[in-house]
């Protein structure tokens, strides 16, 4: 899994609205560069503030991934 993904994909990821994630990162100053979020920053920050994820994800291995 790359990276840098688009808000979109890394929403599906993690089990949010896309325009949800979106507000969620430029709440938490999660810089968006063309078009494309961090992973790992979003990951992190999600786990720092007890978002739950959907039951079939597993954060710690999408940061290792």
């Amino acid at each position: 899994m790359p990276n840098h993904l688009t808000p979109d994909e890394m929403a599906e990821a993690v089990g949010m609205r896309p325009d949800r994630l979106m507000r969620y990162c430029l709440e938490q100053s999660i810089p968006i560069y063309r078009g494309r979020v961090d992973k790992t920053l979003v990951i992190t920050s999600l786990l720092a503030t007890g978002h739950r994820f959907p039951a079939d994800t597993d954060a710690e291995e999408m940061l290792a991934a």
